[in-house]
């Protein structure tokens, strides 16, 4: 490999890394219009086995801002990132994969609605997998796929669901 082509993976591997990082951000913000946009035109993405959807990235997103709204705290890590670029049109990196392992902790809201005491009451955890494609506006995502491997959720939050219902 000629330094050229060396740097420009460095430079694609950091752009990726960022757009998967984003991804959370947008996710724990509760930004779905930026959540939108990190999908390519036909982007979509599959939360089948968290108990979720899959669809277009605006059906995803419009689920996801329902949702999210019994979590007003909620902090998405990322880890364990293994990326591998692809062929597109016979044009080397024009196309990628990660593979990335998460971890969810989120917490209801207290009777109060405060959200911002001590520790989560609902994690989960898996693996993403996520096919992104290179567009004039740079790293897009093409397919979000969630696969959901546990989930716990804590004493307190189990004990406020029996009394609601």
């Amino acid at each position: 490999m000629t330094q050229r082509v060396e740097l420009a993976a460095v430079i694609d591997r950091l752009a990726i890394d960022a757009l998967i990082t984003e991804y959370a951000v947008t996710v724990d913000d509760g930004d779905w219009s930026a959540y939108e946009r990190l999908f390519a035109a036909q982007g979509r993405a599959d939360y089948g086995s968290a108990g979720g959807i899959a669809g277009s990235a605006a059906e995803v997103a419009a689920w996801l801002a329902e949702t999210m709204r019994m979590f007003p705290m909620r902090q998405h890590l990322i880890v364990n990132r293994k990326l591998e670029f692809g062929l597109l049109d016979q044009d080397v990196g024009d196309t990628a994969r990660v593979r990335a392992d998460y971890v969810n902790p989120m917490r209801f809201p207290d009777r109060d609605g405060d959200a911002q005491s001590t520790a989560p009451d609902f994690e989960c955890g898996g693996r993403y997998s996520f096919a992104l494609l290179r567009t004039p506006a740079g790293w897009r995502l093409r397919q979000v796929t969630v696969e959901e491997k546990w989930r716990r959720i804590s004493e307190r939050a189990r004990e406020a669901a029996a009394t609601r219902k």
